[in-house]
């Protein structure tokens, strides 16, 4: 039988452009493929199964099988032949395909006279689209050209799909970048926002991926590897201005644009009949194939920086990508697979939310978003594939939601909920100035959380009444190198100032963890969360320490100075901590600076241990803050940043905060201030158990003080406080049913 050369893969490809071009509704066109595929492969059926969702694949169209089983025959990921290929990313080529192992029989499709079977993925840099199958009478294996063939054409229809070429927007199947998506992720930050995308990184989108003129690609592709070569070797000229660890990472992305396999096969690529962008792309799909299934982590991180220059390759070829001038809309949302403190900053406050393909709940992208006060969605997986530029988007940041191109009916609730935010808003900004008093007399103190001097105009707006934790770390994870001393003094200096008076809680710098600095080498740790971090990193590299209270002490300039330490384990961690802060006033006395009018010198209780310190770390702590975040994550053994358990317990639930009551106990008896600072704290309901189990102080986000403070206002907290005992008699594993019961029926 005649197979598919060289040649003919070319010719197929220029009949497939053909194909694509003539008018027609999507069946039409998809009639029309499979037939030219199957005229030019020589194969009597040749079918295409596109994904209808993210598990169930359907026969779109075919030639060769029965008609009426278009649109009727679907399978799911996995089964039989079709659903291996698409589950596995592979192409499946068998000469006795009913022999195969998984091999599923449709009846209604009659393919049980076809011997040969050849299926390859569609797909689109890691984007599952579907399969493109042929098959044939004669018991035979399909040879290496004519997989390859195949390949390449399964990869056109990819690209041609994505740009709404195969599919008409009149079919049952509206073209992909057009249909409208939801995308799920983890609550970085909450809030609502409606908005159009703004991409972080722009995706590369290839409209030409059959090319006319090999020689001309091939000169296009060697220009452009060229120039890539050369933006490296410029790179690398400056290396002495580069970190180390940059340096080798350019140094591989050169051997990399220096390989002259990976050069030879994407000029096979384009002898075969692609452009010079859709070889690059060929061989960084076939690369990121490879990636999911290399066990060896540092093969698979060569792997991925063959990736991302393939990326730098796209986009010289097209001009697309970043930097490409496109204007940032009014309304930005911004969509990136990550991105960095500085990137973040950069954007300034005018985002009206963020949405990231990875991150995390506690990256230094969600302490910035908290400190804006803006929506945060944090892996949302495939919306940098999906998403362009300009596209209308919704972010639901209180249930992790973000809706793509969203209908009529949608974007009708989503504003009727953004219209009774703002009337909530208005009631929350007339009781700005008064104080968050219960109707049983109690008074609760309610401060803000902050980071940066661009949150401190809040303090008033908000009506917290101070600062109940400054994070000292985004100026060191926005800086390429260790800030100095005298520029973090003029910070916290100006910090003291736009606060007017108000008590600002400075804590120390908390690092480690998911905060890695960029210019402090990576420890690799098993995990992170219970590893060298915050004030254990304090403690070991002393110099840093010391700087950063010398800078404090010189920043408050005569005023009142509050510090706390991050996640002490233990009394002698505190009692260390501590000493060094004497240690810097006495040298800072002999220096003959102005010393503070008054020292508070506090720790963040994070972890369960520090509850149970001898009574003299509560004699000696001038307060504590209880840090919430961390410490429920430690009482229940469940990783905040893991979706699959952190949602799993609930903050009321009875052993917490019976565990929380103890503190409170604890602290009274030594009459030391306390605390409860985190997300936690700025949740109504959340903050009214602390409040009622005695916490006379809470620190959160901005937003929070108003909604807080207005259902303090309206709640008896002794009455509230017998509901959660008798909820706690009662066995119930949380009291919120009860609470909720309570709440309501005072209306």
């Amino acid at each position: 039988m005649p197979q598919a050369t060289e040649t003919e893969s070319r010719k197929l490809l220029g009949r497939l452009r053909e194909a694509l071009a003539d008018g027609g509704a999507g069946q039409e066109r998809l009639d029309r493929i499979t037939k030219l595929i199957a005229d030019s492969m020589c194969t009597e059926v040749c079918s295409i199964y596109l994904f209808r969702d993210n598990d169930t694949l359907e026969l779109c169209a075919t030639e060769g099988l029965r008609p009426e089983s278009v649109h009727q025959t679907r399978m799911r990921l996995g089964e039989g032949l079709v659903g291996r290929v698409a589950a596995t990313s592979r192409a499946i080529n068998s000469a006795n395909a009913p022999q195969e192992p998984g091999f599923r029989f449709m009846p209604e499709t009659g393919e049980e006279v076809y011997s040969s079977f050849l299926g390859v993925p569609v797909q689109r840099l890691g984007q599952r689209m579907g399969v493109l199958v042929v098959q044939s009478k004669e018991a035979r294996s399909f040879s290496d050209d004519e997989v390859y063939a195949l390949e390449v054409v399964a990869m056109v229809l990819a690209e041609m799909a994505e740009l709404g070429a195969i599919m008409g927007e009149a079919d049952s199947m509206t073209p992909l970048h057009q249909r409208a998506q939801i995308f799920r992720g983890g609550v970085g930050q909450e809030g609502t926002a409606e908005g159009h995308v703004f991409l972080h990184d722009p995706r590369v989108v290839i409209t030409n991926p059959i090319g006319d003129d090999p020689e001309a690609e091939l000169k296009r592709l060697r220009a452009a590897i060229k120039t890539l070569r050369g933006n490296l070797d410029s790179l690398l000229a400056d290396a002495g201005k580069i970190e180390g660890d940059h340096v080798q990472v350019l140094e591989t992305y050169r051997m990399f644009a220096n390989s002259k396999g990976w050069l030879r096969r994407m000029e096979e690529d384009i002898a075969r009949g692609l452009s010079a962008e859709a070889a690059v792309e060929k061989e960084q799909s076939d690369a990121q194939a490879r990636m999911r299934t290399v066990p060896d982590a540092y093969l698979r991180d060569r792997l991925h920086d063959l990736d991302d220059l393939s990326n730098r390759l796209l986009r010289i070829l097209t001009g697309q990508g970043r930097d490409t001038g496109a204007e940032r809309p009014a309304d930005a949302v911004l969509v990136a697979r990550n991105i960095g403190p500085g990137e973040l900053l950069e954007y300034g406050r005018t985002l009206k939310a963020v949405v990231l393909e990875e991150g995390s709940v506690g990256s230094h992208a969600a302490v910035i978003a908290r400190a804006w006060a803006i929506p945060l969605i944090v892996n949302a997986t495939g919306i940098t594939t999906e998403a362009l530029n300009g596209d209308a988007v919704l972010v639901d940041g209180d249930q992790g939601v973000v809706h793509l191109r969203p209908d009529d009916t949608v974007t009708s609730a989503f504003r009727d909920k953004l219209a009774m935010q703002a009337k909530a808003q208005e009631r929350y900004a007339s009781i700005r100035d008064l104080p968050a008093t219960s109707e049983c007399g109690q008074r609760i103190v309610l401060y803000m959380n902050a980071g940066l001097m661009a949150d401190l105009p809040s303090l008033k707006g908000s009506g917290a009444e101070g600062v109940g934790l400054f994070r000292t770390e985004l100026q060191f994870l926005i800086r390429s190198k260790v800030p100095r001393r005298g520029e973090l003094a003029s910070l916290y200096g100006r910090v003291m100032d736009a606060a007017g008076g108000r008590r600002v809680a400075f804590r120390t710098l908390d690092i480690g963890s998911d905060k890695v600095l960029a210019y402090m080498k990576p420890t690799e740790e098993p995990n992170p969360a219970l590893g060298w971090r915050a004030i254990r990193v304090g403690l070991d590299k002393k110099g840093v320490m010391r700087m950063q209270l010398q800078a404090l002490i010189r920043g408050a300039a005569g005023r009142p100075l509050t510090i706390m330490f991050p996640f002490v384990a233990q009394f002698d961690e505190f009692r260390q901590a501590r000493a060094m802060l004497l240690s810097e006033m006495e040298r800072e006395r002999k220096l003959g600076h102005v010393l503070p009018e008054r020292v508070d010198v506090g720790a963040m209780l994070e972890t369960p241990s520090l509850a149970f310190a001898p009574r003299q770390f509560f004699e000696m702590a001038d307060f504590i803050s209880i840090g919430g975040n961390d410490l429920k994550q430690f009482f229940f053994a469940a990783d905040r940043e893991n979706e699959r358990v952190r949602r799993r317990y609930d903050t009321l639930n009875v052993s917490f905060l019976s565990f929380l009551e103890q503190i409170v106990d604890r602290c009274a008896e030594t009459g030391t201030p306390l605390s409860f600072c985190g997300e936690d704290a700025g949740r109504p309901i959340e903050a009214i158990c602390f409040a009622a189990m005695g916490l006379r102080a809470l620190s959160m986000r901005p937003a929070s003080i108003g909604p807080v403070k207005h259902l303090i206002r309206q709640t008896n907290l002794t009455d509230l406080r017998a509901v959660i005992e008798a909820a706690k008699r009662d066995g119930s594993q949380s009291v919120r049913p009860a609470v909720m019961e309570f709440l309501g029926a005072k209306g």
